[in-house]
């Protein structure tokens, strides 16, 4: 399966941060990736600068084949995107702002456009400005479909919508996927991520903490929770290839959220003199992304090897 997205030892400083520090990131074609962050982890600055809005400062990456700096007109032709602000011209109407979109690509953009809009059930007559939030962001996925792209970004495209409104824009996004449609989902709406996503990326501050198939992931990543006798107890060290994501106290109680926890290491914490009982579940996405947030510091960006995501190691 080739790679639609390849970034390799990727970085961008900016006066005083550095927005992303050695990022690597395969994409295999037909996927769809979760990239998930906080505010300011630099999952915008990875989009800007994959579809060439923002040069990077040092390694390489390429989009669909393309370098980003040297053929971003190109790349902008075949990707579609959409933002969790959308730019639409409040003063046109919900038809001309397609006919105008459509003067910029091929033959067929203006059907495949209108066909979206009456699935979204948008009039087509209503100015932008008197669109709802969430037929703004049906008008802008509609726009970023329209030329049958190869690529669809996402960047927080749910940001500020109900949740109803918010399903059906999901739907509507997951009616596309199912031709084959490769798709980048920023975003922090872990609820959301886990209905569409078959790969997940976590990044902070810069960096990835963690690159996996959401169903390893899920298959993987487990929380322990250890009730004491004595607070004060010592736990033995997990050998590899287990990594420790977070660890916190709770009175009598340790949590873990371990990657690649084995039933000898449960065995290990039950033998421990002080140890009262141990309980092990699998974490769901939303305690793995806070793991990987609060944390110990991981070197979570792998040289890649094949398209697809993995998983790093600890430093």
């Amino acid at each position: 399966m080739s790679s639609v997205i390849s970034v390799r030892e990727l970085e961008v400083h900016f006066s005083g941060c550095d927005a992303l520090q050695g990022v690597n990131l395969e994409v295999a074609a037909g996927t769809v990736v979760a990239l998930l962050g906080e505010n300011g982890a630099g999952k915008t600055t990875l989009i800007r600068v994959l579809t060439g809005f923002q040069a990077p400062g040092a390694g390489k990456c390429s989009v669909l084949g393309l370098d980003p700096t040297r053929d971003a007109l190109e790349i902008r032709r075949r990707v579609g995107y959409v933002s969790d602000s959308p730019a639409l011209y409040d003063w046109m109407r919900v038809s001309e702002i397609g006919w105008f979109a459509a003067s910029f690509y091929d033959t067929g953009f203006m059907d495949r456009y209108r066909g979206l809009i009456a699935q979204y059930a948008v009039p087509e007559s209503r100015k932008i400005k008197h669109l709802s939030k969430g037929q703004r962001a049906k008008v802008a996925l509609a726009l970023a479909l329209g030329h049958d792209p190869d690529l669809l970004i996402m960047d927080e495209p749910t940001s500020g919508l109900d949740p109803l409104v918010r399903r059906e824009f999901l739907e509507s996004m997951l009616d596309r996927v199912a031709t084959g449609r490769t798709v980048l989902l920023s975003s922090h709406q872990i609820s959301e991520v886990e209905r569409v996503a078959d790969d997940v990326a976590i990044l902070h501050q810069g960096k990835f903490r963690i690159q996996q198939p959401l169903a390893q992931l899920r298959e993987t990543v487990s929380e322990v929770l250890i009730s004491l006798e004595d607070p004060l107890t010592s736990l033995p060290e997990l050998d590899a290839p287990a990594i420790v994501l977070h660890e916190e106290s709770i009175g009598r109680q340790r949590r873990l959220v371990v990657l690649g926890f084995q039933s000898s290491m449960k065995e290990a914490f039950e033998s421990r003199p002080g140890v009262a009982s141990v309980r092990v579940r699998n974490a769901t996405l939303d305690e793995i992304f806070v793991a990987c947030i609060r944390g110990r510091q991981l070197a979570m960006n792998p040289e890649p090897t094949t398209p697809g995501l993995t998983v790093a190691e600890v430093a």
